[in-house]
């Protein structure tokens, strides 16, 4: 089998980290987004991944010659010369997709997206129901900000509504789907969206399925976001791999730390923080709600909640950082300084406080 990964721009909605690298190599518990989908795929059988983009591949290269090793998976990309929406980059990519592709599938997984990855069962149901697409789709409490799908008990999916005032249906598209290679004829080679244009035909002709996502799920795209996704996926190790989380005395509820991170007996780490490679934890310092990207420093008696620290960033003496505040790269903040739900890009000096909400530090 093949999967195609729709993985877009720049990035923009999780700057200042993507100033620093291409959004799917952003670590998300510790390691890049992506590798939690290649896991997913690799482990389902998938042999070919192929990387639907719309800038130039050359800042990916390493790091995809290093999953193709680490998985025994072929990785390609398939570059848009103008965005093609959501369902263009399928069409685009149609050559990859159906060369040596006996099984005649593939999935197509939205690059944001961050859950338990059942896919195993996804190609059960598809094999199942023999049409020509599945979609994953998460219960939500407040359906009314998204797009709802109806659908029939035995999983037919027979309409979507924008946006409805009036509780119709909890079932929203995941961005997870398994198709026959027959649906690609479908696309026009130009932009279109795969949710307003091709759903609504495929779910009037009798193609289209529903498979409620078990466990958690998050778009982890934003830094707000990407912040509740630490806590569901620290609930899905506490849940499947308690092993993997850290203890001790000075350790509150779910926290994951790096092996090779320092950290002071007398900082108190948690609930929902991530801590990775090479970071240092000093003494009285408070963590909560937060994550250290790799090589972070954070100095004594210091304050983070509700945040994000960059790769190699230093946090001074009795800082108090919250308020989703994100530190791009190598960002210094001098002692005793107060950040309040700020974006610093990297390479900045922070000498002074930030009061005002949705600063942005250039």
């Amino acid at each position: 089998m093949k999967a195609l990964i729709l993985v877009g721009g720049y990035g923009t909605r999780l700057r200042p980290l993507t100033f620093k690298c291409p959004k799917p190599l952003v670590e998300f518990a510790n390691k890049p987004i992506l590798m939690h989908q290649i896991e997913a795929l690799v482990k389902v059988g998938v042999q070919e991944i192929i990387l639907a983009i719309n800038y130039q591949p050359d800042t990916m290269k390493d790091q995809i010659n290093k999953l193709q090793d680490l998985y025994k998976v072929k990785i390609i990309c398939s570059q848009e010369t103008e965005p093609l929406g959501t369902a263009g980059p399928i069409r685009l990519a149609k050559d990859h997709i159906i060369k040596d592709n006996p099984d005649g599938l593939f999935f197509v997984l939205n690059s944001d997206i961050i859950c338990e990855f059942p896919l195993d069962k996804l190609l059960q149901f598809h094999k199942q129901h023999n049409h020509e697409g599945t979609i994953f789709v998460n219960e939500v409490d407040d359906p009314s900000k998204y797009g709802v799908i109806l659908a029939d008990e035995n999983g037919r999916i027979r309409d979507f509504i924008e946006k409805p005032q009036e509780f119709i249906s909890n079932k929203i598209n995941s961005g997870l789907y398994l198709f026959n290679i027959s649906m690609i004829d479908r696309i026009p080679l130009k932009p279109t969206s795969i949710e307003r244009e091709i759903f609504p035909i495929m779910a009037k002709e009798g193609q289209l399925y529903q498979y409620i996502l078990p466990g958690f799920w998050k778009d982890v795209g934003q830094p707000k976001d990407y912040l509740a996704g630490t806590v569901l996926i620290l609930e899905s190790y506490r849940a499947h791999t308690p092993d993997t989380l850290a203890k001790g005395n000075n350790i509150v509820g779910n926290v994951l730390i790096d092996n090779s991170a320092q950290i002071d007996p007398n900082a108190v780490i948690g609930p929902n923080v991530i801590i990775g490679p090479d970071c240092q934890v000093k003494e009285g310092v408070r963590l909560k709600n937060c994550v250290l990207l790799k090589g972070a420093i954070v100095n004594a008696n210091t304050w983070i909640n509700e945040s994000i620290i960059g790769w190699s960033s230093t946090v001074g003496k009795w800082v108090r950082i919250e308020g989703v505040s994100v530190l791009g790269e190598d960002v210094q903040v001098k002692d005793e300084v107060f950040i309040n739900q700020s974006f610093i890009l990297p390479h900045r000096g922070i000498t002074n406080n930030i009061y005002n909400k949705n600063t942005v530090i250039m």
